[in-house]
Parts: structure tokens; sequence; C-alpha cells
């Protein structure tokens, strides 16, 4: 197994039209989650993935299910549970470059995933352990779980990448969410925060303070993204320098741009890149993913990606 990936995946309903949700009569149900799109798309640039989490014993749950599965993704460690949902969510396109979310995730099935229900053999396999600030804000069981998953791979000899994807709507609070953030950041070997979050984390720095920061946390590799710009980045290996981003005529849809981003960076590690060619990778994915509307939807395959990276000089496939 290459990459094992652990958190909570919903049923995500966008509308049809654009414009405030309550004006919306019909919607297109897909699925986003920040760790099942890393693992969807390591799968279709023809790595091993495995998603771990757990899921209602309903519709959403089996339509979800039979998905992931078909992306190639291993997900013989998802259990169900009879007494929870499967979690839901909401995007509103309000306008260009207005987008919103909206959670309906309480006391769902995934929200019940604990360290007891974790297996090491689950985590032992593979060569990286992706986790995010998501999964520890569910709930306390949760919590525990992620480390005893931190715990297994540091007792195998995993790499541990982290992404803090923060979620204020789910924590119980800031602080809570600052302190746990910067715990899981400092335990991993990897981190892939963005600007907004690294603000949250440390108030208001230029990018250079913000990488330095981490470091100060005693991670070695930092991959701080910059949007549009790009990313930042810094490893024992490679000094502080800027990967170039890629220019997008219409974003259609930003969220799940940071989980193709993750996705690319470890697909290049993967195949052996050094860390400027695993970024670069990172940054044309994150990219492409904006064009399409649907976490998923627009990670590409190798093909796509290759005629991306060379400039996409066909349009029209016959």
């Amino acid at each position: 197994m290459d990459v094992v990936t652990i958190g909570e995946t919903m049923a995500l309903f966008t509308p049809n039209e654009e414009g405030m949700l309550r004006h919306a009569h019909s919607f297109s149900m897909k699925f986003g989650g920040a760790e099942s799109n890393v693992a969807i798309g390591l799968s279709r640039l023809g790595h091993r993935s495995r998603w771990i989490s757990r899921l209602g014993e309903d519709e959403f749950g089996d339509a979800m299910l039979s998905f992931i599965r078909g992306e190639g993704v291993d997900v013989s460690y998802v259990t169900r549970d009879q007494s929870a949902p499967t979690g839901i969510f909401f995007k509103e396109f309000r306008r260009l470059n207005d987008t919103r979310v909206y959670y309906y995730r309480k006391d769902s099935a995934a929200s019940r995933m604990n360290a007891e229900w974790l297996q090491d053999e689950s985590i032992s396999d593979a060569k990286y352990l992706h986790i995010t600030g998501i999964t520890p804000a569910l709930s306390s069981t949760c919590r525990e779980m992620l480390e005893k998953a931190i715990r297994i791979a540091k007792g195998n000899g995993k790499k541990i990448v982290f992404d803090p994807n923060l979620r204020l709507k789910i924590w119980r609070g800031e602080e809570e969410a600052r302190q746990l953030l910067k715990k899981y950041a400092s335990e991993s070997d990897l981190v892939l925060p963005g600007l907004s979050e690294a603000e949250f984390l440390f108030g208001s720095c230029t990018p250079e303070e913000y990488v330095e920061r981490f470091h100060d946390l005693g991670i070695e590799t930092v991959i701080m993204k910059l949007g549009k710009e790009g990313a930042l980045i810094s490893s024992p290996s490679v000094s502080m320098t800027r990967i170039p981003g890629f220019t997008v005529e219409r974003v259609v849809d930003p969220v799940g741009a940071g989980d193709a981003f993750a996705a690319g960076v470890l697909s290049g590690l993967l195949d052996g890149k050094q860390l400027e060619e695993a970024v670069l990778r990172g940054n044309a994915i994150g990219a492409m993913v904006t064009m399409v509307n649907g976490d998923a939807e627009g990670l590409p395959n190798r093909t796509d990606l290759a005629s991306f990276l060379n400039g996409g000089q066909e349009d029209v496939t016959r």
C-alpha cells in the first residue's frame, strides 16, 4: 500500500442553479471528503491508496462505498453503523468566486470512529499516513483514534503527512483547534498548510516566516500553499524555494483544490521525484480540479495531467 488516509466523507448536494441556496429547486448528488479525495486522486494516478472511515447503514453509505471502491481505492477497513447516519453537506455557488459550504454531520457514523475500532494492519503496510485536522474535530473518540493512527505509523517507520484543513465550524473552540493542530503538525514529517491556516495558528506573518514557525515545531518538510501563486517549500534538502502555480481562466469550484494538491505532491514523492517536481505536480492538479464542479470529479489521470502540463494543446478529442 502506498498511502492510507482516515476521515469522513459525506454525500454532497450541489444545486443545479447558481445563486442563493434558498432559490435552488434541484440538486445533483456527489461525494466529498478531504481524505477520500486524496485517496481517489492517488488511485487515478496509478498508486495504491486506502481510505478508512465509518458510514451509516443507509443508501448514502451504499452509494458512497460503491463510488469510492469503483475508483480503485481500498475500502476494506470501512465499517458501517446501523444507528448513525452518513453525513451530508451542501454547496452554494452564490456568484463567481463566492462558494459556501453547509455541513450536516453532527452525530454521523464517522464521528463515532474510535481507537478500539482501528486495526494496526490497516496502517502498518503503507508508505505514508495522510491525516487532516478535520478528523480530530469530529469527536473525542475520533481524536483518540487519530492519535492511535499516528502511534502505529511512527512505530512502523511510516511517514506522516498532515494537512491542517481548518474547519472552525466543527471545532468546539478556536484555542482547542489551535493547540491540537499544532500538536498534530509537530508529530508529522511533512505539513501542507495554507496561508489562512498559518495565520490562524501563528498570527500575521510573511509566508517565509510561517515556514520557519512550522520548522520551529520540529517539522522537517513544510509546503506552504499560496493559492494561485503556487507554493513555498522548505526541507533539509531544499532551501526555501517558491514553486510557481498555474493560471486558471475561470474557477468553477475551488473546494477540493487543497486535497488535489496533496494527492499530487504524494504522487510525485511516490514516483521518486525531487520535492520541487512533486510540488509542481501538486500545483498542476490543484489548478485542474478548480475547473470542474465537484470535489473529486476533476482529479486527473496521468494522460490528462501530462496534457495539462504540456499546455493542453488539444481541446477537442474525436
